[in-house]
């Protein structure tokens, strides 16, 4: 699917790849999102690209369980459809709709007006909650949405501290395979029992647009191995194939749903690319784009100015069938940014701060948001990071609004000059846009928080909790005292006399040995972190440097890179960096969620058996977003986030028990001691390569 013209930059091959069927088109189906094939199998480009063994026909209940039609009871539904689904009243605040001129004549479209209410609280509202007002007042109708609940949302600042209820309906709902079969199953059973009515069963369809990408199937068996995509793929086939079926039997017999097929790349990151529209412009109304996802983490559009977070797969259903959610009207921490990071420091490093503070002040329920001139200094990737780990920090989501550098970004990734126009008008016209280079008026927030980005300082985070930072220069001392605690979340409970224990065995006729904080996992892995080209860049320039110096990782440690979307396959190929990841074992093994969803793949048998029969304390790093005991492998029960250079670093190393300050992490070629600053990039170098 990501194949396309060679280019030099990571800029021109977002915009080169982005697909044209991605905005709402006549068809939402499965064929309009469809990979490069090349590399699958018979069986895995049959059940992709043929017409699927549930075709949908007129009349056709579901795969499931056809039953005979019931015509007895239609004239209930009749009922149903005349008393109870006319019950809305016509919008009271049609009169605000206002009309959006294009800078040449012509309109964009139609929307409803926030500053048309006169009402001097708008001002001082939070872009966050007035996403939220702007959707009340466009569906209100005095039966779902009503009156009342526009005017909680303009009281905010009395209200969000009485758990006051309010309706909220998105305008999009997003899926991932594990939570998004069900929801399909649903829409089936409800065919079903249209048909045993004696209805029309073509009436059950989402009335809002409706995404799932399949992702959380792909498991790491194969690894360093120019082959592994593909053997992982056809493993993945074959373990999924009745369950890629029905999803695309769905993705047919449903209007209103797409369906994007495995090896695409990961929901966040395809939902950050192509999917978020920033604005919908449906049929000349135009209105602010939402969503909320079956996945915890789909809070990362929110980096893209996009209100978007989890929900369970009741409430995803319910907003699919065009009702509100329900919703306690929330706080809002304002969290203001300043200065620059420093040299060397990264965006998982900032992330995993943010994530320490927030956690610290208690964000449980709540939006938090991001402003000040620190904004500046993060791109939009990097907003992204952040973003996608408000579950981790405890909050609803952690909202960046919309500024100029959005804008680079959708042009970035080939949304169109005109739409792009067209979203920066309607969110200026409508108070929904920050314009840093302009005086910005001051608004209220349920409390303050304020970091210098100047202040972060690389770290990592675990062994068993994301918001468990470690400043690395405190790495080694903090690893010793968690083998020393008692055992909870920083304690292993080791006996002195047994920390330094050494396992000794083979590896496929190779002498091995692990000790307690041997890496024997390192994965770059997760929507966090691998389409964040910093940072995957400054993995590839740490691999290339200490390839060229001499350093190698131990063949026992399980590497693997499994990208976010295929954009990064391209620019780490196009800037010569996967070649280095490759000979140091990160070769890529898919796209998908892998590792950081527990989709690790078996040890190799000798590695498994030196740990459990000797009771080592055996670690993984990786780039992921959580690290809770016994999710990342059963067998590693230390295990640390990272940033994508520190997890080839540590990988290198070959333990989490060393100081990168003053140990080295092995002996070059030369017979000098290597340490992490002689491979550890630079901003500029990084910003070389981009």
């Amino acid at each position: 699917m990501y194949i396309t013209t060679a280019s030099s930059s990571a800029s021109s091959l977002l915009r080169a790849t982005r697909p044209k069927l991605f905005f709402p088109s006549p068809s939402r189906n499965f064929a309009s999102f469809t990979p490069c094939t090349s590399s699958f199998s018979a069986t895995a480009r049959s059940l992709l690209c043929s017409v699927p063994r549930w075709s949908h026909r007129l009349h056709s209940a579901s795969p499931l369980t056809p039953r005979p039609r019931i015509s007895a009871v239609a004239p209930l539904v009749e009922r149903f459809h005349r008393e109870i689904a006319t019950m809305a009243n016509e919008n009271p605040f049609k009169g605000n709709l206002t009309s959006l001129p294009k800078p040449g004549g012509g309109e964009f479209g139609k929307f409803y007006s926030l500053p048309s209410l006169n009402d001097p609280r708008i001002d001082r509202l939070p872009y966050s909650i007035r996403i939220l007002l702007e959707s009340a007042i466009r569906n209100c109708d005095n039966f779902q949405v009503k009156k009342e609940d526009v005017e909680k949302i303009l009281d905010w600042e009395n209200n969000s501290t009485k758990q006051v209820e309010i309706p909220f309906k998105p305008a999009r709902v997003l899926l991932q395979d594990f939570t998004g079969v069900p929801a399909v199953v649903d829409l089936a059973c409800m065919r079903d029992a249209m048909n045993k009515l004696g209805s029309d069963s073509n009436k059950i369809n989402p009335l809002v647009p409706v995404d799932l990408v399949i992702d959380h199937s792909v498991q790491v068996d194969v690894t360093r191995s120019d082959n592994a995509v593909q053997a992982n793929m056809e493993l993945e086939f074959q373990r999924n194939k009745e369950r890629f079926a029905f999803l695309k039997w769905g993705s047919t017999a449903f209007r209103n749903m797409l369906v994007v097929p495995p090896g695409s790349g990961i929901v966040h990151q395809v939902n950050l690319e192509y999917l978020g529209r920033v604005v919908f412009n449906n049929e000349g109304l135009l209105y602010p784009d939402s969503v909320v996802g079956t996945d915890s983490h789909t809070t990362m559009i929110d980096g893209l100015g996009v209100a978007g977070w989890g929900v369970g797969g009741i409430e995803a259903e319910a907003a699919m069938l065009g009702q509100p959610l329900s919703m306690v009207l929330p706080g809002v921490v304002g969290f203001k940014l300043s200065g620059k990071l420093r040299n060397g420091v990264t965006a998982t490093d900032l992330v995993l701060t943010v994530t320490q503070i927030l956690r610290k002040h208690g964000v449980v329920g709540k939006f938090v948001e991001f402003y000040g001139d620190g904004m500046g200094e993060l791109s939009l990737a990097d907003r992204a990071t952040i973003a996608n780990m408000s579950p981790e920090y405890g909050a609803t989501m952690g909202f960046f609004p919309v500024d100029h550098v959005t804008l680079q970004y959708l042009k970035l990734t080939g949304r169109s000059d005109e739409i792009v126009a067209m979203i920066e008008s309607y969110l200026r016209e409508n108070k929904l846009f920050v314009d840093y280079n302009e005086p910005q008026q001051d608004r209220v927030y349920s409390s303050y928080l304020e970091l210098n980005l100047s202040d972060v300082e690389p770290c990592i985070s675990g062994p068993k909790r994301p918001h468990d930072r470690v400043p690395l220069k405190e790495m080694k001392a903090d690893w010793h005292a968690c083998l020393d605690n008692k055992v909870g979340f920083k304690g292993f409970a080791i006996p002195k006399e047994a920390q330094g224990k050494v396992a000794k065995f083979d590896f496929h006729g190779q002498p091995a040995e692990l000790k307690h904080g041997s890496v024997v996992i390192a994965a770059i892995t997760s929507c966090t972190n691998t389409s964040n080209p910093s940072v995957m860049l400054g993995a590839g320039l740490v691999a290339k440097k200490a390839h060229e110096l001499g350093l190698q990782v131990n063949p026992w440690v399980k590497t693997s890179l499994a990208p976010g979307s295929g954009v990064v396959t391209k620019y780490l190929l196009q800037s010569g960096l996967q070649k280095y990841l490759n000979e140091q074992g990160f070769h890529i093994v898919g796209f998908g969620c892998t590792t950081c969803i527990g989709n690790s793949g078996e040890l190799e048998e000798s590695v498994a058996s030196a740990i459990s029969e000797n009771d080592i304390v055996a670690a993984a790093v990786l780039s992921g977003n959580r690290n809770f005991e016994g999710r990342v492998h059963a067998l590693t029960r230390a295990n640390y986030l990272a940033s994508p250079p520190l997890v080839v670093a540590y990988a290198l190393a070959g333990t989490v028990d060393i100081d990168f300050e003053k140990e080295p992490i092995g002996t070059g070629k030369d017979g000098k001691n290597v340490y992490l600053r002689d491979i550890w990039p630079s901003t500029e170098e990084i910003a070389k390569k981009h």
